[in-house]
């Protein structure tokens, strides 16, 4: 704060210069970032070239730490485990010393070792209310296990595996995906050739918890299978829409019941191996409040990216011929009474890719190939380049085309949103072990930050920074008041404030896990000093629209998103 006060002058010069170069070019709306913005692309920088294993699996946690893993039959890592310890029931080699997962500090750059015992191949998680990582299935000995992670602020953390009957999961969970619910229980849904779905923590172990969902065995394709991590999204009425290879349903999973089938998105398959990604777009509150702040459900859309024509694997894997990725996006109004796909296109093909939230509400489209598919070795032209998608703006300029990384991130990599804004990017390794040699795509063990252009130093006087959550619950509630107090150094009450809360999600196979934005409600701003405000906000109307746990809150300002702090939302 003291850097942004002490060059005010400065940059209140170079805000007035681009505001009234730049205006007449690129209109603005409250919903997208300044016009002046889109005047520079982001920046990358290098965090660690290596952190011993290479980042197949990512999830932020409530302190800031970042639990990196991938799995444990590559191997050995490139960072042993400490205190002489060992494992003895690996895939790969009798004896493995070395750790196949880190905790990455973001605050000091720092990461150590971790300790898992059984392999983690293409598994799933989620962070349940009280902010423990909550990890299922893998391969081989990994796949009916659950596993979990406890945030600590020492080194006294490292991984726990449940081994007892009530914690064994009912299925092989292999290339599934979970999402958290509104009573606070996980799904898990699908894998490799398993067709059911089931929740966790059980019942008991004597109680039937598992249930066959015919739509797995509908949109698998007996060649290639195509609806593997399946996209899954809490919606604000309480059902779950799934959407595996190129068709979706909105499913009463309390009731085994499918209560729509949507139509189909052309363009391809989305679904590993031919992988696309999937985002929630924003939940906006602040669009479905009358004067006495009885709030309605709000809008759910869906956006599904990327992907892959069917064929795609097995002319990569056996033909060594890469097919050219989709290039579609379609938007779904889930909550619309007669729901179309919309389809726009990107400025590249695009395959692999994630699709991130930002706190803006738009979204960034990151890592990939242009050609192929997932699996070992079967994508080329990897796509360096970002891709800044504006939610709101006019269709013909959404897709923003943002600076490129050097460092190919194929199969296996990973990306996600940090508190501080920027995105935190890592893995890569089309390889079925560890090769550090390999041309063109290596393994990759290196770890990056892209900052996104909200973060470049000509915002920094419209930057807000938080300095204080009030409410009388002690924990944000729902549906009731709450005040954010926050302090910026050159206020524009004409271009908006608004309150984000954000999950952070479970990031694999280029799928966010649990990803959610709601955009809260806005009841007032007040000016306490200079430059000291404070905003009156409401909270999520209930736990169908936000499910109980831990949340990044940003304030947005012209645009322009705050640093953010940690809240547990509390019924």
């Amino acid at each position: 704060m003291a850097t942004t006060i002490k060059n005010q002058s400065f940059f209140s010069l170079l805000f007035v210069f681009f505001s009234l170069s730049a205006s007449q070019y690129l209109p603005y709306s409250y919903s997208t970032p300044p016009y002046f913005s889109m005047i520079t692309a982001g920046r990358w920088v290098l965090l660690q070239e290596s952190i011993g294993i290479s980042a197949m699996h990512i999830q932020l946690l409530r302190n800031n730490k970042v639990i990196i893993f991938d799995r444990t039959d590559f191997g050995p890592s490139n960072i042993s485990l400490p205190d002489g310890k060992c494992r003895f029931n690996d895939d790969a080699i009798p004896l493995d010393c070395t750790a196949h997962s880190v905790l990455y500090d973001v605050a000091s750059n720092t990461f150590r070792p971790l300790m898992i015992l059984t392999n983690t191949w293409c598994s799933s998680g989620s962070v349940n209310s009280d902010g423990v990582l909550v990890q299922t299935g893998g391969d081989a000995r990994g796949e009916r296990v659950v596993r979990t992670f406890t945030p600590c602020d020492d080194d006294s953390c490292d991984w726990i595996e449940l081994d007892d009957s009530n914690n064994t999961l009912f299925n092989r969970r292999w290339y599934s995906s979970n999402q958290i619910l509104p009573d606070g229980r996980i799904i898990i849904v699908g894998g490799r050739r398993v067709f059911t779905y089931e929740f966790y923590p059980k019942v008991n172990s004597f109680v039937q918890d598992n249930f066959t969902l015919p739509f797995l065995i509908k949109t698998r394709d007996p060649l290639e299978e195509n609806n593997l991590y399946p996209f899954l999204h809490l919606l604000p009425d309480g059902n779950l829409f799934i959407f595996a290879s190129n068709q979706s349903i909105l499913f009463d999973y309390s009731r085994n019941r499918v209560v729509k089938e949507f139509p189909v998105l052309p363009g391809g398959s989305r679904n590993f191996p031919c992988t696309g990604s999937s985002v929630l777009l924003p939940l906006r509150l602040n669009n479905t409040v009358s004067a006495n702040i009885n709030i309605t459900m709000p809008e759910a859309e869906v956006m599904v990216c990327g992907g892959s024509k069917p064929g795609a694997y097995i002319k990569a894997n056996f033909e060594n011929v890469y097919v050219e990725a989709s290039r579609t996006c379609g938007r779904l109004k889930v909550t619309d009474p007669n729901p179309q796909w919309v389809v726009e296109f990107m400025p590249m093909p695009r395959i692999m890719s994630d699709l991130l939230l930002l706190p803006t509400g738009d979204v960034i489209i990151i890592n990939g190939a242009a050609n192929g598919s997932a699996g070992w070795n079967d994508a080329v032209n990897p796509v360096f380049n970002p891709v800044l998608y504006l939610t709101e703006a006019d269709p013909s300029q959404r897709f923003v085309v943002l600076n490129p990384t050097n460092i190919p991130r194929m199969y296996h990599s990973t990306a996600a949103l940090l508190a501080d804004g920027r995105i935190l990017v890592g893995g890569s390794n089309p390889h079925p072990t560890y090769n550090f040699t390999a041309y063109p795509y290596r393994t990759e063990l290196s770890l990056e930050a892209f900052y996104p252009p909200y973060l470049d130093i000509i915002h920094l006087p419209l930057r807000p920074s938080i300095l204080s959550v009030e409410s009388a619950y002690g924990t944000v509630p729902y549906n009731e008041m709450f005040a954010v107090t926050f302090v910026v150094s050159l206020y524009r009450e004409d271009l908006g404030i608004g309150v984000q809360l954000m999950t952070a999600s479970f990031n694999t196979h280029s799928y966010g896990m649990n990803q959610r934005m709601v955009m809260l409600n806005v009841v007032s701003v007040w000016r306490l000093s200079e430059y000291a405000h404070k905003v009156n906000v409401v909270g999520p109307t209930n736990v169908k629209v936000a499910p109980v746990g831990y949340y990044m809150l940003f304030v947005v300002h012209a645009g322009i998103p705050s640093a953010a702090v940690w809240i547990k939302l509390q019924d």
